[in-house]
Formats: structure tokens, C-alpha cells, sequence
């Protein structure tokens, strides 16, 4: 079978408008496949150089297959299957700078050249008082962007219409504000001029993003089932769901240079990047984090099992529809549509999300998911949400930890080990806990407020309400849930 390249499909020239680091499969299903779709729609003509962040790994696959690459869309649209197959060509470069170094900053010298696109994963955004101007090129992302921008900057003398566009898609928060923070700190570590200081203040533009969409990559157990179908071979299958969202948010409006929303792509650009974080975290992420780990308990193991489960599936949407979107500051119809879409997403026949691999770092993730919806719940209502509540009980009953002779921790459900992972502390401290009875066990945990930034105690009735449901969890999981949502 040959191998997809460039003779298989007509590729139209663009110029190169996005220096892109990273190569995986999130961007290349994500921003790649959307400038794919902008291209074809006539609203934007631009291609992507990509960049090799680090300098393990190769290019060879893109260089074989001349940067060309299938992505497939699969999941559930309007309640039925949906699949997508689409070849991307809008990726015209792939750039080592370990091996490649006068090319890479060729790229950035280009006139057309209008913005840099990163998923550097959340530890790629970082400061290092060791980088080094000298090197070729710096170790760190923002020292490598910092170089760059300098030497853009000396290419065009300043040119107040050559800065870039600067979309950080990072999954941290305010991943934009962060590399801007990041890039300030090399230029005074560097002594850069402080002419040049002020063009990347006043002419780049670096932008807070959001990025959703789920990425199963390389799908290598059908891989080969797949390209049958295909009629090539492509070793850059790229799997993802049909969802995909981007919030842009910037001090300067950049939607009439990137117009990826006028191609039917959900684009959105905005000020405040707030209300749509706010809307994923509390929505999406928190209707797993207070969901899985009861449910887990309860029988099930993956996301789609719970959505096939009729109690399970209630509770969701009581903990969504009735207890968390009454707490958030966007258009009622934009968070009911948001949160239908989640739970058409949390159905899709082709992901298998297992509960275990989301019950990790369950704690942070309750803090961070579930108690702004119960705190503002109270704000607003004067009463606690008894669904979110109960999910304090169900995390209490999952972390109900014992300690292997190898140091690892785990809890039992119908008498099977299951694995129990957090930060250490946590660990200890629920293994020490363990033989306590359900209400010193309530009345500890809510204590922590070094955990939970508040003693949770002092919300009326909650310590209450938390040992009622985790009396019945503990006697039976199934029923709790059943009972909870009557």
C-alpha cells in the first residue's frame, strides 16, 4: 500500500503565516486541522512551519509523507454516530532547530509571518536564570520565542507592524500572561535593549487561550484497518473527536487576521477569558470529578458506562443542569448548549475513558472543579447542592486508603484492590484515617483547610450531609446514588 504524500492529493501554496511549536497529535488535529478548514473555506491563506520544541525525536514521518496527514473526527452529532475523514495539507514545513538552525530562524524573518501557535505541555512555559542567548537555540520555549522575536525585530528595524500574534495553547492558566512574563524575564536576563523591550509590549500580542477538544492520536490497535479504508498508508493518523473549541482572548482584537470562525469553526475571541474557563472547569471537568469516583465505586468503569446508566446519567445532569450551571455568569442558553454537548461527548462509542485514569489527583481536582460551583451554590441559594455535596462523600469513600508493602496505596471495591493516586501527603494522611468512623473521617477531611483554602466545616449543614451520604455509600454504593437522586 503507498504511503499518503503530496502526489495522492492536490495541495494549495499559502504563505507561511504560523511558526507552530510542537508537532503532536493535539495541534494537529486541533489548530492544524482548523487552519486546514479556514484555508479551504477562503477566509484565511496561511500555512504552518512546525517546530520541533525539543530535541529528542525526528521529523521522518513528515518529511516521508511531505507534512501531509489524515485526521479523523468520530463521536455522536444531533444523538447518532458522526465520523470525519480529512486529509490536512496546511502544514507546508517541519523544522528541526537542533539540526536545522539557519532555517528555523529563516522562518522568522518572514514578512508574512503573522503568528506562533504552542502546546509545549505545561511544564514547556518556564523560566531558567541558565538559558542561554549563545545557544543554538535556547533551551527553554520562552527563551527560544525571546531570540526570535529579537531577531525579527532587528530584521525589520522595529517595525511596528511586524510584531506576531503570540497564541499560548498551554494547558495552564492564563497561558498567555505566563509566556508574556516569561519572555520579560529574558529580555532583563539577557540585557536585550530596551527598544526592543518596548516593541514586543506594544506590537506582539500575546494571547490567554482555551483549547477542548479530546485526541486519541495514532489509533495503532486499527491503524491498519483504517488505512484499508483509506486506500494509503499514513503514519501520521491523527484520531479525535468531533467537538473542538477555541477561546482567544486578547488586549487587541486579532479576529479580523484570524478568521478561523467565519469557516463554521467554534472560534471564539473575547476580552476575559474567564466566564469560558470557568464554563469547561465547572461544567465538563467537574461533572467527571463528581461523578467517577462514586460511580466507580458503584460498579462502573468507564465515562461511557456511566452515561448508559440511568442513575448515573441523572445524577449528572442534576449535578450540571441543576446545580452548577446556576452558579456561572454566561447566557443561559450558551451554558445549557455547552452542557448537552458534554454529555453527547461523555457518550461517544469511540473513547474509552476509564473512571481509574480520572480519579487521579482527586483532591486538587475537587477543589478546583467542584467547590466553586458548591461554594457559589450556597452564595446564591442559601442552601447547599445536595448532588455536589454527595460527591464530597463519594471522594471520601474512594480515598478510604490502605498502604501497600511497596509504598503504593490503594482501596477496595466488593473486596479488589483498585489504586489510589495524590501527592503523598494526602496518601498518609487518608491511610491514617482509614479505621476512623464515617463522621471523624468527614470532620478531618473538611478540616484541611491547607487543602481545600477554607474549613469546610463552617458551611451550614455540609459536615452533616457529607456523613449522611458517606454512611450510605459505604453501605451501598449503588443505592446511595439511587437515593441521592430521587
Amino acid at each position: 500500500m503507498a504511503r499518503l504524500n503530496s502526489s495522492m492529493v492536490e495541495v494549495k501554496q499559502h504563505p507561511i503565516k504560523v511558526m507552530q511549536f510542537g508537532e503532536g497529535n493535539f495541534l494537529r488535529a486541533f489548530v492544524d486541522y482548523f487552519i486546514d478548514r479556514a484555508n479551504e473555506a477562503g477566509v484565511f491563506d496561511g500555512s504552518v512551519a512546525i517546530v520541533k520544541p525539543i530535541s529528542f525525536g525526528d521529523l521522518e514521518r513528515f518529511r516521508a509523507q511531505d507534512n501531509i496527514y489524515t485526521v479523523i473526527l468520530r463521536g455522536m452529532k444531533d444523538g447518532v454516530p458522526y465520523v470525519e475523514r480529512k486529509v490536512v495539507t496546511s502544514v507546508a514545513e517541519s523544522i528541526d532547530p537542533f539540526l536545522e538552525y539557519e532555517k528555523y530562524c529563516d522562518v522568522i524573518k518572514l514578512p508574512e509571518l503573522r503568528f506562533v501557535i504552542s502546546n509545549t505541555t505545561e511544564a514547556g512555559i518556564e523560566f531558567r536564570d541558565d538559558d542561554k542567548f549563545a545557544a543554538e537555540p535556547p533551551l527553554t520555549y520562552p527563551g527560544k520565542l525571546t531570540k526570535l522575536l529579537f531577531l525579527r525585530y532587528l530584521e525589520f528595524t522595529g517595525a511596528e507592524d511586524k510584531g506576531l500574534n503570540i497564541l499560548a495553547c498551554e494547558l495552564i492558566d492564563r497561558n498567555g500572561e505566563t509566556l508574556h512574563d516569561c519572555v520579560m524575564k529574558f529580555i532583563e536576563l539577557w540585557r536585550l535593549p530596551d527598544e526592543f523591550k518596548e516593541w514586543v509590549e506594544n506590537c506582539c500580542v500575546f494571547c490567554n487561550t482555551l483549547v477542548d477538544r479530546i485526541v486519541t492520536g495514532y489509533p495503532k490497535n486499527e491503524a491498519s484497518e483504517l488505512c484499508v479504508e483509506l486506500g494509503y498508508e499514513d503514519q501520521l493518523l491523527d484520531t479525535a473527536e468531533p467537538f473542538g473549541l477555541w477561546v482567544i482572548a486578547s488586549p487587541k482584537d486579532i479576529s479580523a487576521e484570524f478568521p478561523l470562525d467565519k469557516a463554521g469553526l467554534d472560534i471564539v475571541f473575547t476580552r476575559d477569558i474567564t466566564p469560558y474557563r470557568d464554563r469547561k472547569v465547572r461544567i465538563l471537568n467537574g461533572a467527571h470529578t463528581s461523578m467517577v469516583l462514586g460511580a466507580y465505586l458503584a460498579g462502573l468503569d468507564t465515562v461511557g458506562e456511566c452515561m448508559a446508566d440511568d442513575t448515573m446519567s441523572a445524577y449528572m445532569h442534576a449535578c450540571v443542569f441543576d446545580e452548577i450551571i446556576p452558579t456561572l455568569n454566561l447566557p443561559y442558553d450558551e451554558l445549557v448548549g455547552f452542557a448537552e454537548s458534554v454529555a453527547g461527548r461523555f457518550s461517544n462509542p469511540f473513547i474509552r475513558h476509564e473512571l481509574l485514569s480520572i480519579s487521579l489527583n482527586s483532591t486538587s481536582k475537587w477543589k478546583a472543579r467542584v467547590l466553586p460551583s458548591i461554594t457559589e451554590f450556597v452564595k446564591r441559594n442559601g442552601k447547599l447542592p445536595k448532588h455536589l455535596t454527595f460527591s464530597f462523600a463519594a471522594y471520601i469513600a474512594f480515598y478510604k486508603a490502605y498502604k501497600s508493602d511497596d509504598g503504593s496505596f490503594y482501596g477496595l471495591r466488593n473486596g479488589e484492590k483498585y489504586r489510589i493516586a495524590d501527592v503523598a501527603e494526602v496518601l498518609d494522611f487518608f491511610a491514617e484515617i482509614a479505621n476512623d468512623d464515617a463522621a471523624v473521617r468527614v470532620d478531618k477531611v473538611a478540616s484541611r483547610a491547607d487543602w481545600w483554602g477554607q474549613d469546610l466545616r463552617e458551611l451550614p449543614g455540609f459536615v452533616e450531609a457529607v456523613t449522611k451520604a458517606l454512611i450510605a455509600i459505604e453501605f451501598d454504593p449503588r443505592s446511595a446514588f439511587e437515593g441521592v437522586t430521587k
